[in-house]
Parts: structure tokens; C-alpha cells; sequence
């Protein structure tokens, strides 16, 4: 009987303690309820299902690109160039004469391409050196279109040109222009053209650098600097905002390969309107001249001068007969200001000068022998550059 009753107890034990083991681990294994209904011994309730995951929107600038990609159009350029084929000498006079020879080159078709914007109707804007020398400029649109089109007027001194599509060419899609004054580095801007002839092409970076100059591309420098991939073709081209409007003309790029690497300048649009705007008026960009050799005030030169800062620039030479000569300029001479407007250097200077509208007198005050001179000159028209 005792051993009966050893062998119930330790069943019973061993019973409870799976049942506590069971009750602990897989509760629902448990049926306290009735028939068929399940039952935990739990308190806690039962777990929710978790909740659908939220859709993440991404950041997208299609809508940028659908406004101002359609008036981004493909510039083509074809030009003939007379190749020697016979080696020339170096001496002018004779490179012109052996050149006139019958047989002494053969007439090559070169091509090139680049890109511009439709601006207003009828009229694109691209770079200069896109459309230099060129004796025929095809231009084809995003919808497929192309046609002829003639160079109304060029600016090289900003790199600068206006096309004029034929009238009868239809209604086109007009960019819209925004502004480059409120831009500040590190805005986002899409760069839209054709680079390497691929076709229309959209590619994004932020605003690298503001007020580039000094890089001798052109003479007057004001770019905007991007890490946007510019590459050949895309000269011309658009630079855009986020909301789609352009705020740069693409114009060229830092490279030591020929490809991108993320040095890439592009002219305001403010400037690019304006000359825009003169050309179609005009024909030609007007510019105030002085006619003088500026040159820097190095630290060097400011300390042979005796000056406190090297803020200012020297006049290195002086046209006969300019508007700074009439005007009683001399070689020397160190230009602090122009009208109260103090000048800085050279670039600040150009730029200065020919904002000037010609005709207008203007006072030039300069630092000669050791004080202080006010000269009234009156601006000329600067000289057309040769195209």
C-alpha cells in the first residue's frame, strides 16, 4: 500500500509541474473554458496584430523637370574648316601664301552640338561657343520638332548668343525664367541638356559656390558654381531651381578628363537676361569703357606705394585718345572709386565700368603722388570683341 501511494504522489508532482511548465510557456495549450474554447491562464490580453507600415514618400523633382525640360531644345552646328595637307611654316606671311595654293588644304565639315533654352517665344538662348563660326545651326526641340535656325546676336565676352527660330515653325513650349538673386549655396538645382549627344538629359546637385570669377574663361565672370554633372553637350543648357524655374545658363565645365567631376559653372540668369535682352533689341551688347590697362594692387606694389591696404587698382596703361586719357588718367594712377562705388580690383572694376550706360560722366577718384584726385571722365562704348 505505501509503495502505491509513493508511486500516485510522485505522478501527481510530476503532473502539476509539466502543467505549471505547460501554463508558463505555451498558455494557449491551456483549455480552462468551456468545450472547444480556448483559454489561457494568462491575465494579460492577447497580442495585436502589428499595424500596416506607413507608404515613405520620396523627395521628387519631376514636376521641376516636366515645366522646364520641354523648352530645353538640342543645338546641332555644322562648320567648314580648311585642313592643310601639307605642313605650313610658322611665319604668317607664309602660312597665308602656301595656304592660297591650289591643293594646299581640303575643305572638312566639322560638327559640334550643345544646348539652349527657348526663353521667350521664338528666341534661344545658348552659349556663344556653341554657335562660333558656324555655318548652319540645326536645332531640335523635346517633341520630336526640328528646324533651322539663325544666330540674331553674340556676346562673347560672357559667352552669350541668341537664335531665332523661322516663323512659320510653330508655337513652342517658353521656359520659365526665375531669378539668381536668391540663390544661396546649397540650394538644390537640376542641370537639364544633351550631353555627349545621348538626348535630353536631367541630372541634380546643390549650389556649390556664388560670384566665381578669375577663372579666365570669360571676360566678365559672375558664375555659379555646381556639383550638377555638366559635361560637353550640355552648354547651353538650363539650370533650374526645385520649382522648375532657370536661374543658370550652363556654360562650362573644370575638368582634366573631359567628363564631370563636379565643377561645373553656369551664368546667372539676371546677367543672361539682360544681354539677352539687348541683343534682341539691338542686335549687340553695349558696354561702358574707360580705355585702360588695369592691373591689380598686389601686397608687393602696396607697400612700394606706401598704402595701409593693396584695395584699389593701378592704371598700367592708358589709351590715346580713350575716354580715360580725355578724361586726364595717367599711367600710375590708383583708382579707389567710381562715382562713391569703392573699388576693390580689376574684376570688380570691369564689372563696374560697364554697367555704365556710354555718354554718361561719371567722377573717378584716384590716389596720385600721395592724395587724393577727383577726375570727371566720360564713359566711351566699349569696343566690339572679334568674333
Amino acid at each position: 500500500m505505501r509503495r502505491l501511494w509513493l508511486i500516485f504522489a510522485q505522478a501527481v508532482t510530476v503532473s502539476l509541474a509539466i502543467l505549471f511548465v505547460v501554463s508558463v510557456l505555451r498558455p494557449d495549450w491551456v483549455s480552462l473554458g468551456g468545450r472547444g474554447a480556448p483559454a489561457t491562464l494568462a491575465t494579460e490580453p492577447p497580442a495585436m496584430a502589428p499595424a500596416p507600415a506607413r507608404p515613405v514618400t520620396l523627395p521628387s523633382f519631376a514636376g521641376a523637370v516636366a515645366r522646364a525640360a520641354p523648352a530645353v531644345v538640342n543645338v546641332y552646328t555644322a562648320k567648314h574648316v580648311d585642313v592643310p595637307l601639307i605642313p605650313l611654316p610658322s611665319d604668317p606671311v607664309l602660312r597665308d601664301l602656301l595656304g592660297q595654293l591650289p591643293g594646299a588644304a581640303r575643305r572638312h565639315e566639322s560638327t559640334s552640338l550643345g544646348s539652349g533654352v527657348i526663353v521667350r517665344a521664338g528666341y534661344v538662348l545658348t552659349n556663344y561657343h556653341v554657335v562660333e563660326a558656324a555655318d548652319a545651326i540645326e536645332v531640335a526641340l523635346a517633341d520630336g520638332r526640328e528646324t533651322a535656325a539663325q544666330v540674331v546676336g553674340a556676346d562673347p565676352e560672357t559667352d552669350l548668343a541668341v537664335l531665332k527660330l523661322p516663323a512659320q515653325f510653330g508655337e513652342t513650349p517658353v521656359a520659365t525664367l526665375g531669378s539668381d538673386g536668391g540663390l544661396k549655396v546649397g540650394d538644390i538645382v537640376l542641370a537639364i541638356g544633351n550631353p555627349f549627344g545621348v538626348g535630353q538629359t536631367t541630372t541634380q546637385g546643390i549650389v556649390s559656390a556664388l560670384g566665381r570669377n578669375r577663372l579666365g574663361l570669360n571676360t566678365y565672370e559672375n558664375f555659379i558654381q555646381t556639383d550638377a554633372a555638366i559635361n560637353p553637350g550640355n552648354s547651353g543648357g538650363a539650370l533650374i531651381d526645385a520649382a522648375g524655374n532657370v536661374v543658370g545658363i550652363n556654360t562650362a565645365i573644370y575638368s582634366q578628363s573631359g567628363g564631370s567631376l563636379g565643377i561645373g559653372f553656369a551664368v546667372p540668369i539676371d546677367t543672361a537676361r539682360s544681354v539677352m535682352d539687348e541683343i534682341i533689341r539691338t542686335g549687340q551688347v553695349k558696354r561702358g569703357w574707360l580705355g585702360v590697362e588695369p592691373q591689380d594692387l598686389t601686397p608687393e606694389l602696396a607697400r612700394a606705394f606706401r598704402l595701409a591696404s593693396n584695395s584699389g587698382v593701378i592704371i598700367a596703361g592708358v589709351m590715346r585718345d580713350g575716354p580715360a586719357g580725355r578724361g586726364g588718367l595717367r599711367v600710375g594712377d590708383i583708382v579707389r572709386s567710381i562715382d562713391g562705388n569703392e573699388v576693390q580690383n580689376t574684376t570688380s572694376m570691369l564689372a563696374m565700368i560697364a554697367l555704365l550706360p556710354p555718354g554718361q560722366e561719371v567722377i573717378v577718384t584716384v590716389l596720385r603722388n600721395g592724395r587724393m584726385v577727383n577726375l570727371k571722365v566720360k564713359i566711351g562704348v566699349r569696343p566690339q570683341r572679334s568674333r
